[in-house]
């Protein structure tokens, strides 16, 4: 049970790896590619990792390079300091609908990264809050 004088974790973003299902992605995202699940029997792609085809139910899914390239579904701007955010303000957070037809949350970099609308076309950049930790962000095109 927590109270109101506990501190709040300072972890800026979710560490990466740690489970065997997203151990793939996160290799990946260390080379410098994005990685993502892929169901064969169905053809689709799928994200978050999961031990599971979301399509087929079955265990067989390959992990396979995406193009980073999609729309933008949704998104806001943080305008307030908060974990994650320190020096970093206004941030820019989209949830990306890839080429591929999976969604995605990520940072949308760049200066004319507040002009994001529904609809845009981004492509796949690299977010780096710290040095050991690399995640898939956008840029608009």
């Amino acid at each position: 049970m927590t109270n109101a004088t506990d501190k709040p974790d300072k972890r800026a973003v979710p560490a990466p790896g740690g489970f065997v299902d997203t151990e793939p992605f996160w290799r990946g995202t260390r080379e410098g590619k994005l990685l993502l699940q892929y169901c064969p029997q169905s053809g689709r792609f799928q994200h978050f990792p999961r031990p599971l085809s979301l399509y087929t139910g079955s265990r067989q899914l390959e992990w396979r390079e995406v193009s980073g390239a999609g729309t933008v579904y949704a998104h806001t701007v943080l305008r307030t300091q908060g974990l994650g955010a320190d020096g970093r303000l206004p941030l820019a957070l989209a949830l990306i609908e890839l080429d591929e037809g999976v969604r995605i949350l990520g940072n949308i970099l760049g200066a004319n990264a507040e002009r994001a609308r529904i609809g845009a076309r981004v492509k796949l950049s690299w977010d780096t809050p710290s040095n050991d930790a690399r995640y898939p962000a956008f840029e608009l095109e």
